[in-house]
């Protein structure tokens, strides 16, 4: 048995052209892929935006884990905590060492529990100069302390 291939020959296409009117025109019903196009850069935009603040000191890093804007929910954690300032891969790498969690783990799929935690962790990193406690003593006392409140304005 003899198999044959063909392919079709490469025909002169045309290079598409920018047009000068914004992404964001391509509505409801435009092609998937410009909508997926489209959706992207909003995305990678608003990531940029963020970096920006964290790096800032304008937005803290445990907040954005806690809320998990939609900006984020795709987000690796490893991104997130490098954009901090002084943060590189092995700091993130030793801090992530910490607790079980992979710098690729995504914000969006963290538990809440996980959440809580990293959030002490980075919590107790931050605030003070003395050594930080076992990430699982930073996240009780942070549960603790949310229970004190819940009791209060109950």
């Amino acid at each position: 048995m003899h198999a044959t291939a063909t392919i079709a020959p490469a025909g002169h296409q045309p290079v598409a052209t920018v047009d000068p009117q914004p992404v964001s025109s391509v509505g409801a019903g435009g092609p998937q892929h410009m909508r997926a196009l489209e959706r992207a850069n909003q995305v990678r935009l608003a990531r940029a935006e963020l970096k920006r603040r964290v790096a800032a000191g304008e937005t803290s890093v445990a907040d954005v884990i806690v809320h998990c804007p939609w900006e984020a929910a795709s987000m690796a954690v490893g991104d997130l905590l490098m954009s901090q300032r002084r943060w590189g891969q092995t700091r993130c790498r030793k801090f992530l060492a910490q607790i079980p969690m992979s710098e690729q783990k995504t914000i969006g799929s963290m538990t809440e529990r996980q959440r809580r935690t990293l959030a002490a962790m980075l919590s107790a990193n931050g605030s003070s100069s003395m050594p930080s406690p076992s990430p699982w003593i930073a996240a009780r006392r942070l549960q603790a302390g949310a229970a004190i409140g819940n009791r209060i304005t109950a």
